[in-house]
């Protein structure tokens, strides 16, 4: 079973956070920011982790730092549940309705940090949640779990739907991308012997 624990602590945040990659999709969360408790459950539950959150930061200030430095434990949590990524499938896409929107999700677990983050949102704030803090999520998330990373809203206008589709989708792309090959199990997914 794949799994990893991190703990941050700064002048801004204090962190604990557990992951298990082969889970049931069991959230809780308690990150002091309930948009992204919100989130972070339906991540879980599409993705099958078994995640832990507690945060307790300066959310008197804003979100901001709760926000980035949760991405930054998510991010190091994946990195260490996957170890070498001997056997991993490496890619991972997937394409999420939901209602009036559809976003697509891509992911290459390939060592290279990169978020291509093609999305509209109406809304400044939704349930309180400042919106431009989702794509901040996601490059804390990749900048500490090298990979390459695509989100593309297709259609949709609706914020709430947008981000609960970004969620759900990277949970379900991560798996994928995280999932062991079985005829390959045994291998790094790379020419280069390493990722």
């Amino acid at each position: 079973m794949r799994t990893a624990k991190i703990r941050r602590e700064t002048q801004e945040t204090k962190i604990r956070l557990s992951l298990t990659l082969e889970g049931s999709g069991t959230g809780s969360i308690d990150t002091g920011v309930g948009f992204l408790d919100h989130m972070l459950t339906l991540f879980a539950r599409h993705g099958d982790f078994d995640l832990t959150v507690v945060c307790r930061g300066d959310t008197q200030v804003d979100g901001h730092h709760s926000v980035e430095d949760i991405g930054i434990c998510l991010g190091q949590a994946f990195t260490k549940a996957l170890g070498e990524k001997r056997g991993i499938t490496r890619y991972g896409q997937f394409l999420l309705p939901m209602d009036e929107t559809l976003v697509l999700c891509a992911c290459d677990l390939s060592g290279r940090d990169y978020l291509g983050w093609a999305v509209t949102l109406p809304a400044a704030s939704v349930g309180g949640f400042d919106t431009e803090l989702a794509k901040e999520f996601w490059l804390a998330f990749v900048r500490n779990c090298p990979a390459s990373v695509h989100i593309r809203q297709l259609a949709g206008e609706n914020t709430h739907h947008i981000l609960e589709a970004v969620f759900k989708g990277m949970g379900r792309t991560l798996k994928m991308a995280a999932a062991i090959d079985e005829p390959h199990r045994d291998e790094i997914p790379s020419t280069k012997g390493v990722l």
